[in-house]
């Protein structure tokens, strides 16, 4: 049987993922390659990988796009590593750089500053330019908040403007794929997420940031149905910007 390929994203939120894939015999039928979230979803929508844990705003350029896992990257309020950094207040925000890393993210901070915060902007991607905030995710957000004057957790925005859950990224497949290994991989990643407290001291030490509180208790792994209903909603979202 040819492997499945299968990417996935490199940062802290994911480690569980990994370390429940390669403690199981799923890695003797797949190839896994880890990426930033953008490659990660170009291999999907190219096809270079049959599984990808994608930013869920990619999604709609998926060919063939369909979740095939009961577990995702999400939070119920506040995350403590998708930000939009500012300068200012929400409310006068009118320049922003974008993260190259991840159009979800980039995204959502579009729909909280459009919809939520009542702000047209002005968004960049040139790395040098100044603007009045910019949009962060991931490890690199750690122990961040401090170096600026507001920090919006977008987790808890989205949560504030429409009382829903988020999902950052998904397992999706771009083409049919087994049942019996979707079990399996289903039952990987629950056994990753089993082991959390132990991976924690496997990870690096960040004075400024609690490590365990955004792996137990700020993430949310579970695709539950408010989950569901809010990745359709922030997607019809993304159509109106």
């Amino acid at each position: 049987m040819n492997k499945i390929k299968i990417s996935a994203v490199s940062y802290t939120n994911t480690k569980p993922f990994i370390y429940g894939i390669e403690h199981s015999a799923l890695l003797e039928q797949i190839d896994l390659s880890l990426d930033i979230p953008t490659d990660c979803a170009a291999k999907l929508i190219d096809g270079q990988v049959d599984i990808g844990l994608v930013p869920v705003a990619a999604i709609p350029q998926v060919p063939g796009a369909h979740i095939v896992a009961d577990y995702c990257i999400g939070s119920v309020g506040a995350v403590n590593s998708v930000f939009i950094f500012s300068k200012v207040p929400a409310g006068e925000i009118k320049t922003v750089k974008l993260d190259s890393h991840s159009r979800t993210s980039n995204n959502l901070a579009k729909v909280l500053l459009k919809f939520h915060f009542k702000q047209e902007v002005v968004y960049t991607t040139d790395a040098i330019a100044e603007t009045d905030a910019l949009v962060l995710i991931g490890d690199r957000t750690f122990g961040k908040k401090e170096q600026f004057a507001y920090a919006y957790d977008m987790g808890q925005e989205w949560m504030n403007f429409t009382g829903l859950p988020f999902v950052y990224a998904a397992w999706v497949a771009n083409k049919p794929i087994p049942q019996a290994f979707i079990n399996d991989f289903n039952e990987a990643l629950a056994f990753g997420l089993s082991k959390r407290s132990e991976l924690l001291h496997a990870l690096p030490v960040h004075a400024d940031f609690d490590l365990e509180d955004y792996l137990l208790n700020k993430l949310d792994f579970e695709l539950t149905d408010k989950k569901r209903e809010a990745l359709e909603l922030f997607l019809s979202y993304i159509t109106k910007l």
